[in-house]
């Protein structure tokens, strides 16, 4: 079982902005997209010009899914809030998948040589969102363990213990995440069923930087 038709796919854990559309399951168009800039917004129109090139429009896409962290909090609060809006505007499903399983290697015989991957994205302050990505020798990704934040020099020692291969921007193998490897996580997108539009949101993997500040300065918890 697959998603048919034309699946909208929308990430930006890594603090840029990545598209992908699907049809019946297969990549027909992508983008890459620098989220930060102080004269436009250059997420949505980014994603009109995807689908223009997949020979659709937002009126053709059948069901989203968008990548639900933990990574860049503006980032994905940004693509979170425009997937939801999408969804609530033409009435159909969005799904979410976790951010970390959209990094994939780019040789697909190292699948074959180790199905578990400690796979990280940047969390500033010395740290690393992690999660565990366990994949079938193809690529496909059969689980997905989040591990919370874990401090840099930790990395290499808890990818031993977890019998992993460490990966991601930041590590000696490299990959970001991109919403096009979502083709390997369609199984665990399905079975997770769509999200409630009402009360999804993103996982951020912890407070903003902005919060984080206020409560300090106030000494108690923002409401």
């Amino acid at each position: 079982m697959g998603l048919a038709g034309i699946t909208l796919v929308m990430d930006a854990a890594a603090g840029n902005g990545t598209i992908a559309v699907l049809r019946d399951g297969t990549v027909v168009a992508e983008a890459d997209v620098v989220m930060r800039s102080e004269q436009e917004e250059r997420f949505f129109p980014a994603v009109l010009d995807t689908l223009a090139r997949a020979g659709t429009t937002l009126d053709g896409a059948q069901q989203l899914i968008v990548g639900a962290g933990p990574g860049s909090f503006t980032a994905l609060r940004v693509v979170g809030a425009i997937a939801k809006g999408i969804c609530q505007g033409r009435g159909i499903a969005l799904y979410a998948v976790p951010s970390l399983a959209l990094v994939a290697v780019s040789d697909v015989r190292q699948y074959a040589a180790s199905s578990r991957w400690l796979v990280t994205l940047d969390a500033l302050r010395g740290e690393r969102y992690a999660a565990l990505v366990s994949r079938a020798a193809g690529g496909e990704v059969l689980s997905v363990e989040q591990l919370g934040v874990i401090a840099t020099s930790a990395l290499i020692k808890r990818a031993a213990d977890l019998t992993a291969t460490l990966i991601g921007p930041d590590e000696a193998l490299i990959s970001r995440p991109h919403a096009r490897h979502v083709t390997h996580s369609l199984g665990i997108v399905l079975a997770s069923g769509p999200v409630d539009l009402a009360s999804w949101e993103p996982v951020y993997g912890r407070l903003a930087e902005a919060q984080v500040k206020w409560e300090a300065a106030h000494g108690r918890p923002l409401a």
